[in-house]
């Protein structure tokens, strides 16, 4: 964005070490990640909108966002395998067409269901989309030291995306309607997949093609969508409908059949379970589903909240989400100095205290908080603390062999995934229910936050633990 030349020497904001044309990859790269993570949060400010144009009934809104994050949380492992196989910038590319066209038809959405379908449409595309950015980036820069710096900063982007999302919403929806949230990306992903076509090529196709494991993707995502239907349906519908029982008896039935086929009949299975053998990866995701659970809720929860309760325009709603956004991108791009520095154990904990200090200030919602400091103070430490946490729980997670790096990543995004879902069923729920709602879901998060720092201060390694560089040390 900055004009003037930059002096002879290293750029700034090129890290050290990479190849020629590693730059431009990981600027490519850095672009697809932010729509794709953008676009899990820029819904929220314009939900209130959508709902009243498009027909939705009262409990059905989180489907706009649920539907998204479901199908990317349901397919983001198998869309893993197809990286590997067909290569990564045909897939980068494959992946941010269908990104671009289930976009328009979010904006031209003539009715919920459409609008619901095409969101989840959204959710796939984004789904090849985001393993692919993780490996053009560490594959353009295989010298260790600058290819931590290159993940440094796509993860800070990734995070400015989950920031800037409800701002960007709230602008856009305030300018020139809800339609045109799904809409800025159909040039954005133009640009992008013509600037991925003039980029060096990434990991080639795999000449031996492993099979995919449909069948696994279908049972994790029924299972899921079984249990997020049921908490949406029960706190709006009753506990006791058929409905609700029924979505609520299938999603076990379902998760549990994941588990077992993926133990005993899949032959390529999406989680390789013997992952879980590692400390480190199994507790990384615990505290990352324990934190996601409130973060991921919090735009849209805060969003009807200003709305409906303050009166707020959309795009006044949108810029009360500045102080998160700051504090967020400011939290991940300090995450890894204070990682190297104190360790993983340290550093999770602490942020995910921090967040938890700000989830419980906000749980003192009214129905006419002021927004300084009760509403725009508790943002800033939440934001900072879940910027400053993702990090060090990504290194665990992801401490273990690289042949199955990329798996591990994997689950975590997916795991992350399905807390934002869940997290989003449980606690709009809870904030509908009844007045004072909101305040007592923003304790609900608070309550999990905290499990994640406890978690987090005794499960995590203090630093970040050995690479084993054979995969049968990782129980693989």
């Amino acid at each position: 964005m900055n004009a003037e030349p930059h002096p002879p020497g290293p750029r700034p904001d090129i890290p050290p070490g990479a190849p020629p044309g590693g730059a431009r990859v990981l600027a490519v790269a850095c672009v697809g990640v932010f729509m794709i993570i953008l676009d899990a949060t820029i819904v929220s400010v314009a939900l209130p909108d959508i709902g009243a144009d498009l027909g939705f009934a009262p409990g059905a809104l989180a489907w706009v966002v649920n539907a998204y994050t479901l199908a990317f949380a349901g397919t983001l492992l198998l869309a893993g395998r197809l990286v590997a196989d067909h290569g990564t910038r045909a897939t980068f590319a494959a992946g941010l067409c269908v990104f671009g066209a289930a976009s328009l038809a979010c904006g031209l959405a003539p009715a919920a269901w459409v609008l619901v379908a095409a969101r989840a449409a959204q959710g796939l595309g984004g789904a090849v989309v985001m393993p692919a950015t993780l490996t053009m980036v560490t594959a353009a820069h295989p010298e260790p030291a600058a290819r931590g710096r290159a993940l440094g900063l796509w993860s800070a982007v990734g995070a400015a995306g989950a920031a800037a999302g409800s701002v960007a919403g709230g602008v856009l929806t305030g300018l020139a309607g809800w339609p045109w949230v799904f809409l800025v990306n159909v040039p954005l992903t133009a640009l992008t997949v013509l600037a991925a076509l003039r980029v060096p090529h990434g990991a080639a196709a795999r000449p031996g093609r492993a099979r995919l494991d449909v069948a696994g993707a279908v049972l994790a995502t029924g299972g899921l969508v079984a249990l997020v239907y049921g908490l949406l349906e029960g706190g709006t519908g009753g506990w006791s409908e058929p409905r609700v029982l029924a979505a609520l008896a299938a999603a076990p039935v379902a998760l549990c059949l994941f588990l077992a086929h993926q133990a005993r009949w899949a032959a390529a299975p999406l989680v390789p379970l013997g992952l879980f053998r590692s400390r480190p990866v199994s507790a990384a995701n615990a505290v990352v589903f324990c934190l996601g659970l409130g973060f991921f809720a919090s735009p849209v929860l805060l969003s009807l909240y200003v709305q409906q309760a303050l009166g707020y325009t959309p795009m006044r709603a949108g810029l009360a989400f500045l102080p998160a956004a700051a504090a967020l991108f400011a939290g991940a791009q300090a995450a890894g100095r204070l990682t190297h520095r104190y360790g993983v154990r340290a550093v999770a904990a602490g942020g995910a205290l921090l967040a938890a200090a700000g989830f419980a200030w906000l749980a003192g919602l009214g129905a006419h908080t002021a927004y300084w400091p009760a509403i725009a103070l508790p943002q800033v430490l939440f934001g900072l603390g879940i910027g400053v946490a993702f990090t060090p729980i990504t290194v665990a997670a992801t401490s273990v062999p690289p042949d199955v790096a990329g798996v591990a990543a994997g689950v975590l995004n997916t795991v992350r995934q399905v807390a934002a879902a869940v997290g989003l069923a449980a606690l709009s729920t809870v904030a509908t229910a009844r007045s004072g709602g909101y305040g007592e879901a923003f304790l609900a998060a608070a309550v999990t936050a905290a499990t994640a720092a406890a978690g987090a201060a005794s499960l995590l390694p203090a630093r970040r633990p050995p690479e084993r560089h054979r995969s049968g040390a990782s129980g693989h």
